[in-house]
């Protein structure tokens, strides 16, 4: 199956209206056969989060999402998010433009984040050749947005060959820039009182393609996964303070100055503030909007969440999981933390397609892949 370009595969993937419906390996489409997918991951990530720069860890993985679309010039890309790194699947006439800003997001980490970004584009061809799959599900997630669902082995394969080496995008010269118009953290970090924020992912069992299907119901019924309560996010979204935590970081992003970033973002907490709209910019639907799109919960291979959850809760979860382990269904990896923080890429803030990452701040993705087993 071939494709001629990303936006025209996109658009054409019925979109699954429940997060449920893209458990079962029936409601995916294989990504076209000649197309490519790029992925990133930070290096020594956990070792940054450690250090503080959890905020920054999380931008460096966003990033590249941001870039590519972009450098495209559009946002029906396939996409993922996955803490400290990212994926794309793209077709092939976007190779050059997608190689370019991947070679410059590279470049953009090191010299302005600090931070060590493995990037690499993989065929999908190569994929299949070595007996895995990448196919692909797109997942409602709001009116205003869609995101994507993976699975097939494909971009666990595709990260495993960028940490040997293979395919492996270097980064551009010290003068080259990526297009991050967008690209932003001004939120503060969300937490809940009593509550532990909760980085979890759930994978088939070693030598299975799918979650035992009594553990995935198990699993859904306990986290709620369709329920409008379920996300972490407040329902009025996060909060917002001046100046904001990650105003270094939005200036490395788009190169404004300083100064101007703060007449910005002083001008933007007085209208969240006051509820004032400000010409086609509405602060109290921007805040709903972005409480709506954000990718608390995802498919990659597996089931990957960002939750709320009392102790009792998260004792329960552990239990259950265990159980399912313990019985083959599955592993499972699980990191707890009191904060969750968003990357959020914003097109235009007069739209409803922002759309914003989420992450545990003490460790998050990175951790629980860490602790899979």
């Amino acid at each position: 199956m071939q494709s001629s370009t990303s936006a025209g595969f996109a658009k054409s993937l019925p979109v699954l209206n429940r997060f449920v419906s893209a458990l079962p390996r029936d409601n995916y489409r294989p990504v076209p056969y000649d197309w490519y997918v790029a992925v990133t991951d930070v290096v020594q990530s956990r070792k940054a989060i450690a250090s503080g720069k959890y905020k920054a860890v999380n931008m460096a993985g966003v990033s590249m999402i941001s870039a590519i679309m972009n450098a495209v010039g559009h946002q029906d890309m396939l996409y993922i998010f996955g803490g400290d790194g990212a994926a794309v699947a793209f077709a092939p006439q976007e190779l050059a433009k997608v190689e370019e800003a991947l070679a410059a997001v590279v470049g953009w980490v090191e010299d302005e984040l600090e931070l060590q970004l493995r990037a690499a584009i993989v065929p999908v061809s190569s994929i299949r050749a070595a007996g895995s799959e990448l196919l692909v599900a797109a997942v409602r997630v709001s009116e205003a947005i869609v995101n994507y669902a993976f699975v097939g082995g494909g971009i666990a394969l595709a990260e495993k060959l960028m940490k040997e080496g293979e395919y492996r995008v270097e980064r551009a010269d010290k003068d080259t820039r990526p297009n991050l118009d967008g690209l932003s953290c001004r939120w503060t970090p969300i937490e809940m009182p009593g509550s532990k924020i909760v980085s979890l992912i759930v994978e088939p069992f070693d030598g299975k393609t799918e979650i035992g299907p009594d553990a995935v119901r198990e699993l859904m019924d306990l986290v709620q996964a369709d329920a409008p309560d379920a996300s972490p996010m407040p329902k009025r979204g996060p909060g917002f303070t001046w100046p904001p935590e990650g105003l270094v970081l939005e200036a490395k992003a788009t190169g404004m100055g300083k100064p101007v970033l703060y007449l910005i973002t002083i001008l933007a907490w007085v209208l969240d503030k006051t509820g004032w709209p400000l010409g086609k910019f509405d602060p109290k639907r921007y805040r709903e909007y972005t409480a709506l799109n954000t990718d608390y919960r995802k498919i990659q291979d597996g089931v990957r969440m960002t939750l709320s959850m009392e102790n009792d809760a998260v004792s329960k979860l552990r239990n259950m999981l265990e159980h399912h382990r313990q019985a083959g269904h599955l592993k499972f990896g699980i990191c707890e933390q009191d904060k969750a923080v968003l990357t959020c890429f914003v097109p235009s803030i007069t739209s409803d397609n922002h759309f914003h990452f989420l992450d545990g701040a003490g460790g998050g993705y990175a951790a629980a892949a860490d602790d899979l087993s």
